[in-house]
């Protein structure tokens, strides 16, 4: 029996993805999978350590891990009309936003790369937990911030203004769907062992799909935000089709993200391929 470490978010697109597979809902033969929950941000960095075996991952970072890890087919989170949002207390520009302190829900974070991408000057950053942003930007912490999960759901609550959809940006700029969050399995396990664990994802997408009421419970013990319909609609905006499989068409969005991220020195060139062969 093979022990595999395993980092997910406490979000409840994660929790909702991974339920069957940490429930033994779904087979995954010769596996016992310890789960570990920790905000995305710490989930990069303990990637970049090398601690985990399995991890969901921002795209930002998987750009600087291709080397180690090897991407998924199934249990990410990339799609259309779900990226990351910039607000700030009263209504501005994001031109008026250059060289103003923003926070931002991690330095290797995809909500970060799409706000670098999007131009210069934005490099006077607050890196904070995801769900302190808004109190940040409320108290006169940043100037504005990026949020992200829960928080595209709660911020107008708040009083905040929205300045930019990034991922709308992106979506019409690039003309693909946004890749936010993959899984990444170490390159060392091996192409039948990390296949296997991706066919079993892919299952434990469906079942939670096929068992909708199942995992509430799981995902309430963790969710930041706790009302029903914020947490339905987090799982309706995040896990979708991509999250079955990611297709020519997530394939492709990812493509066009690492190139234009490596056009601009923001990841390091890589020539591995995105998946393990």
């Amino acid at each position: 029996m093979q022990h595999l470490s395993l980092g997910y978010s406490p979000c409840p697109n994660d929790t909702f993805i991974f339920y069957g597979l940490v429930h033994n809902k779904v087979p995954c033969p010769g596996v016992i999978f310890r789960e570990q929950l920790e905000d995305v941000e710490t989930l990069n960095r303990l990637a970049l350590e090398g601690q985990l075996d399995l991890t969901k991952i921002s795209y930002h970072a998987f750009g600087h891990l291709r080397q180690q890890y090897a991407l998924l087919h199934s249990g990410g989170a990339l799609g259309r009309g779900c990226g990351p949002l910039v607000i700030a207390p009263e209504e501005t520009t994001m031109e008026k936003l250059r060289g103003k302190k923003i926070a931002i829900p991690g330095e290797l974070t995809t909500a970060n790369l799409l706000l670098q991408l999007y131009g210069d000057g934005y490099d006077d950053l607050l890196i904070l937990p995801f769900e302190k942003i808004m109190a940040a930007v409320q108290n006169g912490d940043a100037s504005a911030g990026v949020i992200i999960h829960e928080s595209r759901f709660t911020y107008q609550q708040s009083g905040l203004k929205q300045i930019l959809d990034l991922g709308k940006w992106w979506e019409e700029d690039s003309g693909c769907p946004i890749p936010l969050g993959g899984i990444l399995a170490k390159r060392s396990l091996g192409t039948p062992l990390i296949n296997k664990i991706d066919a079993a994802l892919r299952q434990s997408v469906q079942y939670a799909y096929a068992h909708p009421d199942e995992p509430r419970h799981y995902i309430k013990e963790y969710a930041q935000e706790l009302e029903d319909e914020v947490v339905r609609n987090h799982i309706a905006l995040y896990v979708n089709d991509f999250s079955i499989d990611l297709g020519q068409e997530g394939i492709a969005a990812i493509t066009t993200l690492f190139q234009r991220a490596e056009d601009r020195g923001l990841i390091p060139p890589c020539d591995l391929p995105l998946f393990a062969e």
